[in-house]
């Protein structure tokens, strides 16, 4: 029971908390409210008291800005050496912290933790250093202005009208393990400032005219202690649940409204907000979900669901908590959050048999005693009215399982006379209370009820003695009939509740059933279609109605999917998608913006972005989703979040990859374009330079080599030029093989004519078979295979090895090899090759390629039919491209066939 001196174990958060610390320094911030309060002496003083206990203390950085008590404060302390920085020509002075890591001092003073580190530190801020001293296990003394905090930015703009450039996230702050609140009275500030003990004088005195105006200062000193109590309360939280302390300690109130299905729940919500806005207090609306709620009427859950949205939108917290004995659920709930206050309504006892039991508003204020409990009346007109006898309406019975309540005691009553026979009277009532159970679990307590009575007056009437009346003779049998009723109602009430249990269970096991099944479905989804498909598809099989998915497109929303099929929204629903969308809430109908829409709209966000809308209709008996769907659906919401953008990130990863690969091929074309354009032209032009400004010194010999040299390189471009227009014509297709007979020793012969002056420091030997037939090809295109394999030999080939141009016929193809005896090609290459401009780094001193040569190869060659590949040469020695090409027919057969 809550408040009862019972051992408890610390939360498993608690202790997750204190693993994570161990090993890691402690942080301790000096939090000031604006410059000049003392932020940096207070840090001080307390250094130097550490000091005298024998701690080891090391300033790290110290920013004296020129204030005497401040400078004379540091000179009794260990400084660590500034390490300079230089940037844009001027040196600048930063804390050394590789030298405070390897220093390994207790504590380490860094001031001014917001600060932007120069550009080439480690960190772009200091509390990134402060991060990596804790890490190292060594403790920190730090200082910090409220105003540098990143939430408070647009805050302290639009207070003091100064943007504070040098900002660090909240979550430093409250992370310290300490904070110690350094105060001064804003007069007291301004007047030091005035004294020159913050700024110089002139500074001085604009910022009295600015930042620092009396205004300014008390809203800054507000919101720091605000700060500094939210994190001391924060601490006390983490230190009641780390030592398993039950609570509540009322440190600062905390207010928690409990919802129900009464009518007035909202009220009691507003209740709780003018209570919490009263006392400046944090509150909390819950609602307890027991085996009853899933019988509760529609209208019932919707109520529910109402109050606790008006709580969000009143900026209380919500929380959704499960358990059969509501009073001990929510009081701890109420003893993990140190509430101080539980809200609740006053019980109405519409019915004799509510006076004599207790409701949970009486157990709750019985059993919290340590907790103030407020009973809120209900203000309703129907409350204040003096209900009449006569103006209550029976409810709704279920006559069905009330009929069948009278048959099984009749059957039990049949079932009686049998055990008549053989047993005593006694016995009979198993017979009954049977029954009682049957029914009771089948069909629910009020049926369990009539079953009892029923089968109390049926033993009554027909097994006790007198028999066939109502009289009871024996003092025994009545005692018997007594204990039978009151067994009879114990058993239909247990029955009922273990029904009710069973029913909680497959609705829970369902649920999670359906959210399995929706992973699996999401998960096996590939594309972004497929996605939305299974997401509508599913999202309307829950709900029994039709949902669709919108998503932006060129700005706008628009339907991405619908089941069933759906492809447009009335301007009420539209409106209250483009809302959902922009403001990240649901809105439609049921909701509490745009409620005239025919749809609700739920948003599909992530930690990343928003990625569009869940639309939702119910069915004509259902207009709106219970709350148990509405959970459902927002959990399905979030799931298809993660799901769309999980595509999203496989589409714009294959985008950035298309994009790394345009980006290379055009630095590659680019760098090939510089090289061997660049190259030749500048031979050429060199060469004719030579021959005009030397025409009158150059001999025939000169003017011949010149001329040559202009020849070789004006052909080098040409080829590098036919490259390129082969490869576009590749690409494009228009590239056609101009089919004819041709001889292989021709075409290679060919070749090696035209390479001549590339081969001149290699030996090029030609070994085709004598048999070779004749081969139905375009031989100009072949013969650019060869000149581009000759070529790309000699390149990558030393001066003086030999190439080896070598072909023979096999059974069904033309099998031709051009090998040299270079240093050949990694195997993890060797496909690549043949891909535009990819080159292979072997070493420096190798002429540079375009990376072209191999792959308008593969092109010519494909186009006829054949393959080409390249592997290692004869012992492993060089690099082998070893091209096949099909056996053409015989000249003859193809003549007849033409």
């Amino acid at each position: 029971m809550i408040g009862m001196s019972e051992p408890q174990r610390p939360s498993p958060d608690a202790l997750l908390a204190q693993a994570r610390r161990e090993g890691r320094g402690r942080l301790k911030i000096f939090l000031g409210a604006a410059p000049g309060v003392g932020k940096t002496y207070a840090m001080l003083c307390a250094a130097h008291e550490r000091l005298k206990d024998g701690v080891d203390v090391v300033a790290g950085v110290v920013e004296t800005h020129g204030r005497k008590e401040t400078e004379a404060l540091v000179k009794g302390l260990d400084v660590l050496p500034a390490r300079l920085v230089e940037y844009r020509g001027r040196e600048f002075r930063e804390m050394d912290l590789d030298a405070l890591i390897s220093r390994r001092p207790a504590i380490a003073l860094v001031d001014e933790l917001a600060h932007a580190n120069v550009p080439g530190s480690r960190h772009l801020k200091r509390w990134q250093d402060v991060e990596e001293v804790l890490a190292a296990g060594i403790n920190v003394y730090a200082t910090l202005n409220i105003q540098h905090l990143e939430s408070l930015n647009d805050v302290v703009e639009r207070i003091s009208g100064v943007k504070v450039r040098e900002t660090l996230p909240d979550g430093v702050l409250a992370g310290a393990d300490e904070i110690e609140l350094i105060d001064l009275p804003p007069a007291d500030l301004i007047k030091r400032l005035n004294e020159g003990k913050v700024y110089v004088p002139e500074q001085a005195r604009r910022a009295v005219g600015h930042f620092f105006s009396p205004g300014n200062l008390t809203a800054l000193r507000e919101m720091a202690l605000r700060h500094a109590a939210e994190r001391v309360d924060a601490q006390m939280v983490d230190y009641m649940r780390s030592n398993a302390i039950a609570g509540p300690w009322p440190a600062r109130e905390r207010i928690m409204v409990c919802i129900d299905e009464r009518a007035d729940s909202d009220r009691l919500v507003r209740v709780a907000k003018r209570a919490a806005d009263r006392r400046g207090a944090a509150w909390v609306a819950v609602t307890v979900e027991t085996s009853h709620t899933l019988t509760l009427p529609e209208a019932d859950k919707d109520r529910v669901a109402a109050a606790m949205r008006l709580a969000a939108q009143l900026g209380g917290e919500t929380a959704h908590l499960q358990g059969d004995d509501v009073v001990a659920v929510v009081l701890a709930c109420a003893a993990e959050r140190n509430a101080t206050q539980i809200v609740v309504g006053r019980p109405r006892r519409l019915r004799l048999l509510d006076h004599f039991a207790a409701t949970v508003t009486d157990r709750l204020v019985e059993r919290g005693g340590a907790f103030n409990v407020l009973v809120v009346g209900d203000d309703s007109e129907d409350a204040r009215k003096v209900p009449k006898p006569t103006a209550v309406q029976p409810e709704p019975q279920d006559w069905p399982g009330l009929a069948l309540a009278l048959a099984a005691a009749g059957a039990a009553t049949g079932l009686g006379f049998a055990i008549d026979l053989w047993l005593s009277v006694a016995s009979i009532s198993v017979a009954y209370l049977l029954a009682v159970m049957v029914v009771a679990m089948w069909i629910g307590l009020r049926p369990g009820i009539l079953a009892s009575v029923a089968s109390f007056l049926a033993f009554n009437f027909f097994f006790t003695e007198p028999r066939f009346t109502f009289a009871v003779s024996d003092v025994q049998n009545l005692l018997t009939l007594a204990f039978f009723l009151i067994a009879a109602f114990i058993v239909s009430g247990m029955a009922s509740r273990l029904r009710a249990q069973v029913q909680a269970s497959r609705e829970s096991a369902r649920r999670t059933v359906n959210l399995y099944e929706f992973g699996r479905k999401v998960t096996g989804a590939a594309t972004q279609d497929d996605v939305l498909w299974a997401v509508v598809h599913h999202v309307a099989d829950t709900i029994r109605g039709r949902s669709l998915v919108l998503m932006p497109v060129e700005g706008r929303l628009s339907v991405m999917a619908g089941y069933p099929p759906e492809d447009h929204l009335d301007d009420k629903s539209a409106a209250a998608a483009e809302w959902a969308w922009s403001h990240g809430k649901p809105a439609g109908r049921g909701s509490a913006t745009l409620p005239a829409a025919l749809w609700l709209f739920l948003p599909l966000r992530t930690g990343r972005s928003a990625v569009g809308v869940l639309g939702v209709q119910m069915s004509e008996d259902a207009d709106l989703p219970s709350p148990a769907q509405m959970r459902l659906l927002e959990t399905l919401a979030d799931q298809a979040a993660v799901a769309i953008e999980r595509t999203t990130l496989v589409s714009d990863i294959e985008a950035a990859r298309v994009a790394t690969e345009r980006e290379r091929l055009r630095s590659a074309l680019l760098s090939s374009l510089s090289h061997d354009l660049r190259t030749p032209l500048v031979s050429i032009m060199g060469a004719a330079s030579s021959l005009i400004s030397y025409d009158d010194i150059l001999g025939p010999a000169d003017r011949r080599d010149l001329a040559q040299t202009v020849q070789d390189e004006a052909e080098r471009l040409n080829r590098f030029v036919q490259n390129l227009l082969d490869m576009t014509r590749l690409g494009s297709g228009t590239l056609k093989p101009r089919i004819d007979w041709a001889d292989l020793s021709d075409i290679v012969g060919g070749a090696v004519e035209r390479a001549a002056r590339l081969t001149r420091s290699h030996a090029v030997k030609v070994d085709i078979d004598p048999d070779m037939p004749l081969l139905c090809v375009d031989a100009v295109l072949l013969g650019q295979v060869f000149f581009n394999l000759l070529d790309n030999a000699c390149k990558y080939s030393p001066p003086g090895t030999g190439i080896k141009v070598w072909a023979r016929r096999a059974a069904d193809h033309i099998s031709i090899e051009v090998a040299d005896q270079g240093p050949g090609i990694p195997e993890a290459d060797r496909e690549k090759v043949f891909d535009m401009f990819y080159r292979v780094g072997l070493t420096d001193s190798q002429p540079a390629g375009t990376g072209l040569g191999l792959a308008i190869c593969r092109g010519i060659v494909e186009a006829h039919g054949g393959t080409i590949r390249a592997e290692a040469g004869l012992h492993g020695s060089g690099t082998a491209i070893i091209i096949r090409l099909p056996l053409p027919p015989s000249p003859d057969v193809a003549g007849e066939e033409a």
